[in-house]
């Protein structure tokens, strides 16, 4: 028991020793001498519990000013103190009323707490003087918010008067080598509790008035860029406030300025502007506004300068720039001239610029590629307006990283101004002889309401691009659609399809976009084309002639967001005489159910008679089917209940038309019973007409066939007379229903006397010849077609010589008393006259 109570006691003193040495560590002995006018102020950092606190021999404190001239020891209640506190060592210096020590300006006191400080000089002086401070190692400003990499940062502040203007915020390892100030400067130095360092880096001059806020002094060496911006950014620059940047470049090199971000003050007197100081410029100073394009290919050092306004006092606003420089060598193209003729198009521009523009902002460390539009006027865009020719060149290393986009305007206001124009919508040469790839090219397409468009693809035609047939061309067509109130994504398409035709019924907008270099050798080819026409009926229309010997798939527009509600889409699908179309679709069902109305699919061959197919949302989209004709596809929609969207596909092939064998030996069998039959008629009409007197054709020369006016022997016109009567008649044509057979198979020959109908001449036009024979076919289904019409100037009858007849006949010899070269038509009308 008694050597337990003397271990505990050991490992007590232990303990106490070694919490008093942990205690001697941490304590720290601050002296500041009176002549020095430093004040440390040690405090707990913004937002942080007070965990840990300032032990002194009046006890725990969370916040510690030790003043010039006094000497304080202090510790702190945790082991960890640079996670809760921080240290303020301000120097005041009064240039005023005494010398200023110029010179280097050193970290004083040492042997300071690990925490993060921040150094403060705080310099009095006269506005009649000017400071300059001068740093070891260049800085770079950063913006409001950004945090410097080794968290070690200059702060610069100006004081005119009782006015505090913040310069900026740099970081080590910059271009900023040099700040001159009108009046005093607060400048301030953070370094983190881990960083130990020796000096301040920097070192403070007196010079005379400036003459301004400030001149801030940038050495450029090489290719280099930095970013500057102006006092209190993004807050308002001083009223009537001037200040300069002077940059250093090699001669060698090229510098540019450019703009990112502005705003501009309301003035009441003056303007505000941006001036530069060129060697060698015939203008000095070159002013500019802030909204204008900066000077660009600058060779060597030059001065930019920013001039405020007096502004007004109920509304000032704010006077604010941001801007980069960018340092670059002298590029191989600089002097390589490229004309861009754009003189003769209309509506039209073209833009040069970074990939990306606009949606993304290139990083400062980016190669910086240039346009020019004359040695001094460079941008990173560049947009030039139809109606002139430009010379453009361009400083770039690389000009893989600029892009084209043009866009062209074409409208119609009256059909009559526009129909039967065509418009070429193809890529101008001017634009694709550039060294540079073209992205996009947008044709805006607008007409009124009562004039539609239509585009065409006479020889490439195009391809749906559809997961079934992709895109593998170097460049394609994406057609949007558009009224006020909405938008209709009709498709992407690319050469080399089946569409031929593509009619629309509101304002277009076409974009083609290119994929790599292949675009500048197919650029030739281009033939896309179009028309202003009349009114349509559907929304769109499609006519598309297939390749016959590949699938092809068509679909529905707007496929991602489904076809508007009552919106019809047509296609008329050209089918080649000698082959067979057949079509289906890829799904069963439309696949959505109405809210209000109906939607329909309706198919129908163009040929008299032809069915239509329809089917309704609510029924099974037809099987594939064989159409034989032309044929039409029209997709309606209603409005379907969210979020159901129509989205329609399906495909056309083609084969070759089979002829059925079957069906040709029926048919060879059909003309050998034909054949047979006819010689069967021919040998009964040859028997029978031995038996027969030959049939005269006498000319009937009582018949009057004068011209109106003259005196007719008839005094019945031709319609009550019987001038028009057979006197003989075929017995072949009267008993021909005698060699009907019983099945009813063949009809017999039936011959129409057709009476002449064409002009007379002097001498009368000789009859038809009795073989002449007009062949008529008919069916079951198939009616008699109707007898050919009389007509009234007939000057012929027929007699036929009986001498058979008038030996059986004595009654008809009495009469006639043997006179056969009377026509029986004479003896009737003598017969009438004697009554």
């Amino acid at each position: 028991m008694a050597r337990g109570r003397a271990l505990l006691a050991v490992l007590a003193v232990l303990i106490a020793a070694s919490a008093q040495h942990l205690k001697r560590e941490a304590s720290f002995t601050i002296s500041l001498r009176a002549a020095d006018n430093i004040t440390v102020t040690i405090k707990l950092k913004p937002g942080v519990l007070p965990a840990c606190l300032i032990r002194v021999k009046s006890g725990p404190r969370p916040e510690l000013k030790i003043r010039p001239g006094e000497n304080v020891t202090l510790s702190f209640t945790c082991n960890t103190p640079e996670k809760y506190l921080m240290m303020e060592i301000q120097k005041n210096i009064d240039c005023v009323s005494g010398p200023c020590p110029f010179g280097d300006v050193h970290l004083y006191p040492p042997g300071l707490p690990r925490l993060n400080r921040i150094f403060i000089w705080d310099v009095k002086a006269s506005t009649k003087a000017g400071l300059e401070l001068k740093f070891s190692a260049p800085l770079r400003q950063i913006q409001p918010g950004e945090m410097c990499p080794d968290l070690v940062s200059y702060n610069i502040n100006s004081c005119i008067d009782k006015a505090t203007v913040n310069i900026g915020t740099f970081c080590r390892n910059g271009s900023v080598s040099r700040v001159k100030l009108l009046g005093g400067v607060i400048m301030s130095l953070h370094l983190p509790w881990n960083l130990t360092v020796a000096t301040s880096g920097f070192n403070i001059a007196n010079r005379s008035s400036i003459k301004r806020l400030c001149i801030i002094e940038s050495i450029l060496k090489g290719e280099s860029s930095i970013m500057l911006m102006s006092p209190n950014y993004p807050l308002g620059f001083p009223e009537d406030e001037l200040m300069t940047w002077q940059f250093v470049v090699p001669s060698n090199m090229r510098a540019s300025v450019f703009f990112h971000d502005y705003s501009l003050s309301n003035c009441e007197r003056k303007e505000e502007r941006v001036e530069y100081y060129i060697p060698g410029s015939v203008s000095n100073p070159e002013v500019f506004k802030l909204s204008d394009s900066q000077p660009a290919n600058i060779a060597g050092s030059f001065n930019m300068s920013l001039q405020g306004c007096d502004q007004d006092a109920q509304n000032p606003g704010v006077l604010r720039l941001l801007f980069q420089v960018i340092v670059q060598h002298p590029q191989i193209d600089e002097n390589v001239i490229h004309l861009v003729d754009l003189s003769k198009e209309r509506n039209m521009t073209v833009t040069i610029h970074f990939e990306g523009w606009p949606r993304r902002t290139p990083l400062v460390s980016e190669p910086m590629c240039l346009i020019c539009k004359d040695p001094r006027t460079c941008d990173r865009v560049l947009t030039l307006a139809s109606g002139a020719t430009y010379k453009i060149s361009f400083l770039c290393k690389d000009l893989s990283h600029l892009r084209i986009t043009a866009e062209k305007g074409i409208s119609c206001v009256g059909l009559r101004w526009c129909e039967s124009r065509i418009y070429s919508l193809s890529v101008p040469k001017t634009i694709t002889q550039l060294p540079v790839q073209l992205h996009k090219f947008i044709w805006k397409l607008i007409a009124p309401e009562e004039i539609n468009i239509e585009i065409t693809s006479p020889s490439l035609k195009l391809r749906q691009h559809l997961p079934e047939q992709n895109c593998n061309t170097s460049y394609s067509y994406s057609i949007i659609s558009a009224t006020p109130e909405t938008e209709m994504n009709v498709g992407i398409f690319c050469p080399g399809g089946a569409i031929e035709k593509i009619q629309l019924r509101n304002n277009i907008t076409i974009s083609l976009k290119t994929f790599g270099k292949g675009f500048l050798n197919e650029s030739n080819h281009q033939d896309l084309k179009m028309s202003f026409v009349p009114h349509i009926k559907d929304e769109c229309t499609f006519t598309v002639s297939p390749d016959s010997k590949a699938k092809t798939y068509l679909q529905t527009p707007n496929s991602h967001y489904g076809l508007p509600p009552y919106v019809s889409i047509s296609w008329y699908i050209i089918v080649p005489s000698k082959q067979v179309a057949r079509l289906g679709f890829s799904t069963d069902r439309m696949g959505i159910t109405c809210e209000t109305g109906r939607a329909y699919v309706n198919i129908k061959e163009q040929m008299p008679g032809a069915e239509e197919t329809v089917r309704r949302e609510d029924e099974l989209l037809p099987q594939p089917r064989n159409m034989h004709y032309n044929f039409w596809v029209n997709i309606s929609n209603c409005k379907p209940v969210d979020p159901m969207q129509l989205s329609l596909k399906f495909w056309v092939t083609f084969v070759e038309k089979q002829i059925d064998l079957a069906v040709i030996v029926g048919v060879l069998a059909g003309f050998g019973v034909l054949a047979a039959i006819g010689l069967t008629v021919c040998c009964i009409k040859k028997k029978k007409k031995k038996s027969q007197n030959p049939m005269v054709g006498v000319y009937n020369t009582n018949v009057n066939t004068q011209m109106p006016g003259k005196q007719r022997l008839f005094k019945k016109d031709r319609k009550t007379n019987e001038s028009h009567v057979y006197a003989v008649i075929d017995d072949a044509m009267v008993y021909g229903h005698l060699l009907k057979e019983s099945n009813g198979s063949v009809t017999p020959e039936v011959d129409v006397y057709q009476p002449f109908d064409g002009p007379m001449g002097s001498l009368p036009p000789s009859p038809p010849p009795f073989s002449f024979r007009k062949d008529v076919k008919h069916s079951p289904n198939t009616e008699e077609p109707p007898l050919l019409a009389e007509t009234d100037h007939d000057a012929y009858t027929f007699a036929h010589q009986k001498s058979g007849e008038l030996e059986d006949n004595g009654e008809g010899n009495a009469k006639n008393n043997g006179d056969t070269s009377m026509s029986l038509l004479e003896n009737k009308e003598r017969d009438s006259l004697e009554e």
